[in-house]
């Protein structure tokens, strides 16, 4: 059986990733020390897991240096 990796998360399962109390993650999303949920549907919004995982390894670019 194929395991599925995850893109994207709920809250309480992105607070899970980075090994700490909801109540916290919370609170650093709404300091903007964490990146908000991006919206993925109307009512539905997931963090991404990979920009997570580039927070944790310090390879997260901030929005200013993103150019398309």
């Amino acid at each position: 059986m194929t395991r599925l990796t995850p893109i994207a998360v709920g809250e309480k399962n992105a607070a899970k990733l980075m090994d700490m109390s909801l109540e916290r993650f919370q609170n650093l999303v709404e300091s903007g020390s964490l990146p908000r949920p991006k919206p993925i549907a109307p009512g539905v919004e997931r963090w991404s897991v990979a920009e997570l995982d580039a927070i944790l390894n310090g390879t997260k670019m901030d929005d200013e240096e993103i150019t398309w």
